[in-house]
């Protein structure tokens, strides 16, 4: 039983939980409409573009922190126990994590203004999975180990931490262009939430101490919480064995997603800022919102203290054999000491803010009045304009990227090489170090043929080696109609 339940923590841990992903990859490569979505103050330089519905806006990501697949799966000739205890057991740590983030846009589009060129409005409802798990640390070694001659140890509760939301975004931005220095932008965002749950501000300890009565006397002293939404009307779907429970969740569902499930607001900001011909600074903060969990909502919590005296070594005995007469009368002690509860309070939840910024060296000139022209032009009106900046076929440069995460911020750091070739193609590698990889390098292409555009990015090239074997993976795909609109 203890090998089940934590095979398959760890299975849905390392094949995929379903939380907001770095996409260093996309960041700032322009020559891809969808980088405006992590950067709404991006210089957009299209007349229009229009994401074709069901094959854009495509990203999914896995990640794995101290352990992967290979790591307790592979042939190799070593007993899964013994593997489970040295890899997992004893070698993960509380902040080693387990996470996925999924992405698909339904519909897309911007376009520049008419009456006023130097904005570009973009559009567009995406759906978002998001969450994260964190490695139970003391509550995992209890269950394998127990607490059989670990008198005067306290077990941590606040090991346990995990979140996560699946939700449509709807989004509306401007991005103005000031000057030929300064361009900014802003996004809002209109969340309907499907279906959530999170479980990270626990804490209290499990104690096993001499007893003054019995041998032994066990302590628990526990706050911890289970806050969930959306979960009960799938369940009831699921218990009634009359209805097409296919068909009825999927409707459910897209409710939930149209405005009728839980709801929320949130910004996104950014801009990019030339500080020379060829050196550009760019930032942007993404997801400052939050959601009001209203709908089918239940909640459970387990707030106080108790003592027991006389149950020896529960775990893990209890756990291989649960009819044992002493694990009920466990649970009827602990029920008796510690309240219990269920509720349908609403509770507020806020969105994993995310913060990039980038350097950018630009180099290889091509000409001095844009891509394909060499007039003195505003390519968004034809009218006279300053000096454009020069445009280049490649840059370097450095990227950042913070996400804030249950357990704090985590960081990321990426070094990137871009190249265009003529009007049709666009490369970007880069080499990000992070918590899942030293060695993480990418590609991304841009593939252009008269207003149809392909991309495709991958991360973690070495990775896909061995694909068990890799900690973090990520790809995005997509096919997008666009006008650059220069003159």
């Amino acid at each position: 039983m203890r090998q089940l339940f934590l095979t398959a923590l760890l299975a849905a841990g390392v094949l995929g939980a379903v939380h907001a992903q770095n996409r260093q990859l996309l960041y700032d490569f322009m020559e891809i409409p969808q980088a405006l979505l992590l950067n709404p103050g991006a210089k957009a330089e299209y007349q229009w573009y229009a994401g074709v519905p069901a094959l854009s806006g495509i990203s999914a990501q896995g990640r794995a922190s101290g352990i992967s697949v290979n790591d307790l799966f592979a042939n190799d000739g070593l007993d899964i126990n013994d593997k489970i205890r040295d890899r997992a057991i004893n070698g993960l740590k509380p902040r080693d994590e387990f996470g996925t983030t999924v992405q698909a846009e339904l519909l897309s589009g911007g376009f520049r203004g008419r009456e006023r060129p130097d904005n570009f409005y973009s559009f567009g409802i995406y759906t978002l999975g998001d969450a994260i798990t964190y490695w139970p640390g003391d509550l995992a070694e209890l269950v394998w180990e127990g607490n059989a001659g670990q008198l005067g140890r306290r077990y941590s509760l606040s090991h346990l931490r995990t979140r996560g939301d699946v939700l449509n975004v709807f989004h509306f931005g401007i991005n103005r262009q000031l000057d030929n220095r300064w361009t900014v932008g802003a996004r809002a965002k209109l969340y309907s939430g499907m279906v959530s749950f999170r479980s990270s501000t626990n804490s209290g300890y499990f104690l096993t101490e001499p007893g003054t009565n019995n041998l032994l006397r066990s302590i628990l002293d526990a706050n911890m919480n289970f806050r969930t939404s959306g979960f009960e009307a799938i369940r009831r779907i699921l218990d009634d064995n009359t209805a097409d429970q296919a068909a009825e969740i999927r409707r459910e569902m897209v409710s939930r997603g149209f405005f009728g499930g839980d709801l929320g607001l949130g910004v996104d900001l950014g801009f990019t800022h030339n500080l020379s011909n060829r050196l550009v600074l760019t930032a942007s903060l993404l997801d400052l919102g939050f959601l009001v969990h209203s709908t089918d909502v239940r909640n459970f919590t387990l707030q106080g203290r108790g003592e027991i005296e006389g149950v020896e070594a529960i775990f893990p005995e209890a756990l291989s054999n649960p009819d044992r007469e002493f694990w009920q009368q466990l649970v009827d002690e602990l029920e008796g000491l510690i309240p219990f509860e269920e509720n349908e309070r609403t509770y507020l939840s806020f969105r994993p803010t995310q913060l990039y910024a980038s350097v950018r060296y630009n180099f290889g000139q091509k000409n001095a009045g844009g891509a394909t022209s060499d007039c003195n032009c505003d390519y968004r009106n034809g009218k006279s304009a300053p000096t454009p900046l020069p445009d280049y076929r490649s840059s370097v440069g450095g990227q950042l990227h913070l996400v804030n995460r249950p357990r704090g911020p985590q960081a990321a750091l990426t070094a990137f090489y871009q190249r265009r070739f003529w009007n049709a193609l666009a490369l970007k590698a880069t080499y990000t170090v992070d918590k899942f990889s030293l060695a993480n390098l990418g590609l991304g292409m841009s593939l252009q043929a008269g207003p149809v555009e392909f991309y495709f990015l991958a991360d973690n090239l070495f990775g896909y080696r061995n694909l068990a074997a890799s900690h973090t993976q990520s790809f995005q795909i997509g096919l997008n109609i666009l006008s650059w609109g220069r003159n």
